[in-house]
């Protein structure tokens, strides 16, 4: 299992060896500094914990500082975000302090890219779910209403998870399966096919795919 977090550039498009035009997102990928490694024995699972981007140390609270300070990492500016990437039983940990770029990764590899993705406010049913909405002649008065939401005999009530208006977005999506098209390793950027969650400066989390094992048909 590899990983890094990342920060979405935007989008553009390359040609392939067969000049066949790709979409593709621009994510610069690293470098991250090992903060911390997880162990079952002290922990009770295994994982490292990766820092991405940089903040003032004076606006580091003290908690944090002494954490990065463990792992070898001070100085005047310290890691913004840190996130865990979960190890599997065979997988290898990385050192600790050590600065992961993103020649971790290689061409043709798949990833599965974690990012929040926009936020939209309080949107009725006919943004947030695609409902169709009522007549809009005849008099119709709930074009764009739920309509029925529950019943009047058992149960009664309205039954938990019906799709409502509500807030909509800025929530956590995970996008698989997505293909490393290039590595720009000078510049510590990736170009991966299609897009991933989020507006463009959005923090992501980069992984090894997990259900697309190396070797696999592409």
């Amino acid at each position: 299992m590899k990983g890094l977090i990342g920060k979405k550039v935007g989008m553009t498009q390359v040609y392939d060896e067969k000049g066949v035009l790709i979409p593709v997102t621009v994510v610069q990928a690293g470098p991250c500094v090992v903060t911390d490694v997880k162990t079952v024995e002290r922990d009770g699972y295994r994982a490292f914990q990766l820092g991405f981007g940089e903040r003032k140390a004076k606006n580091v609270s003290k908690a944090r500082a002494g954490h990065l300070a463990k792992a070898g990492v001070t100085g005047e500016k310290l890691p913004s975000v840190l996130r865990e990437i979960r190890m599997a039983e065979g997988d290898e940990a990385p050192a600790l302090g050590s600065v992961l770029k993103a020649d971790v990764f290689s061409a043709d590899e798949y990833l599965d890219v974690i990012g929040t993705i926009k936020g939209r406010g309080f949107q009725g049913v006919v943004r947030r779910y695609r409902f169709g909405g009522g007549r809009a002649s005849h008099g119709g008065v709930w074009t764009r209403r739920t309509g029925s939401i529950g019943c009047c005999e058992w149960p009664g009530n309205v039954i938990k998870g019906k799709r409502m208006p509500g807030h909509m977005g800025n929530v956590p999506r995970t996008i698989q399966n997505l293909k490393i098209v290039r590595v720009m390793a000078e510049d510590n950027v990736l170009l991966v096919k299609g897009a991933v969650p989020g507006a463009n400066g959005g923090i992501l989390l980069i992984r090894s795919a997990i259900k697309k094992q190396p070797g696999a048909k592409k």
